[in-house]
């Protein structure tokens, strides 16, 4: 019974720490906010601002994005941003 608490509680806190981890480079707003015209990120650039602001990224900041965009719980969030940001992905 012991066992079985103790597993499930760490199952728990790695699936937390886990989560906060996927979230943090979107979170950032360095690494979000060159995408978005005003700072509440309720409206998106247009597309060559977008794509100018994509390739700016450093190769490996732009692979994190896309790997948490296609995260499901990412992208119920961004979803917008996301859509975009996988666009940017394939047209390279």
């Amino acid at each position: 019974m012991n066992f079985k608490a103790i597993s499930l509680a760490a199952a728990f806190a790695f699936s937390a720490v886990g989560s906060a981890a996927l979230a943090g480079a979107l979170d950032e707003p360095a690494t979000i906010g060159p995408f978005y015209t005003d700072s509440s990120l309720k409206s998106l650039r247009p597309m060559p601002e977008l794509k100018a602001a994509f390739k700016s990224m450093p190769k490996e900041k732009r692979e994190e994005v896309v790997r948490l965009c296609n995260d499901p719980s990412t992208t119920a969030r961004l979803n917008e941003f996301c859509d975009v940001v996988n666009t940017l992905h394939k047209m390279q």
